[in-house]
């Protein structure tokens, strides 16, 4: 029997992503995406973090009441101002298995991010969850500079180019990138430099597949 899974994103361009990582398993995927929210968080001096906050618990109950048998949210922003929230189906926090692999890690670490306005809810929240586990960090945390806004634009193949050069040319520590946005330019790194470069969508499919037991197709 297919498990039924809402995919809360932030933008438009983690569709495909999912959607393809999953596509071998006896899945029913419906998206709920809202570019608006953090577009909102960037430029309204009005809209508070709280009034933010309070957006996603409600975003997030709404895809629990399309009655999905879990949610799996994508944006790492929306995962920083969620918090914790008691629900009657898993909520699945895209950056969490992503985490966990990270602190596998005992030597220095880099980890890319495209969106500045990401850094500081994922790092929190990464430091949270080492000292959780009982580990230690040596991270540096490496922004690719005036990117973000291709991507937001739509402007997918040029944002995917920026993310490329910069990891082709960025080799000299165990790297990951933190964004689901940027996975496809680091396997393509990987293809062809076969450097591993970790990423959350990979960690993601294989913590899903395990906490809910997926069915591969025949």
């Amino acid at each position: 029997m297919k498990k039924k899974i809402g995919c809360l994103h932030a933008h438009y361009s983690n569709i495909d992503y999912i959607e393809i990582a999953l596509s071998a398993y006896e899945v029913e995927l419906s998206h709920f995406v809202d570019p608006g929210l953090m577009a909102r968080v960037m430029s309204d001096p009005d809209f508070t973090k709280s009034d933010a906050e309070r957006k996603v618990k409600e975003q997030v109950e709404w895809v629990v009441k399309s009655g999905v048998d879990a949610v799996l949210i994508t944006c790492t922003n929306y995962i920083a101002l969620l918090g914790e929230l008691s629900t009657n189906v898993p909520i699945i926090k895209m950056d969490e298995p992503y985490f966990e692999a990270l602190c596998q890690i005992d030597q220095p670490q880099t980890i890319v991010f495209t969106n500045p306005d990401t850094v500081p809810g994922t790092m929190d929240r990464l430091q949270q969850f080492a000292k959780n586990h009982q580990k230690k960090l040596d991270i540096e945390v490496q922004v690719i500079e005036n990117t973000f806004a291709l991507i937001m634009s739509g402007k997918k193949d040029e944002y995917q180019n920026e993310v490329y050069n910069f990891l082709k040319k960025y080799q000299q520590r165990v790297i990951s990138v933190a964004q689901l946005s940027m996975v496809g330019a680091a396997q393509q790194v990987e293809q062809e430099t076969s450097q591993t470069i970790i990423n959350p969508l990979d960690t993601l499919v294989t913590s899903m597949v395990k906490q809910l037991n997926l069915k591969a197709k025949e």
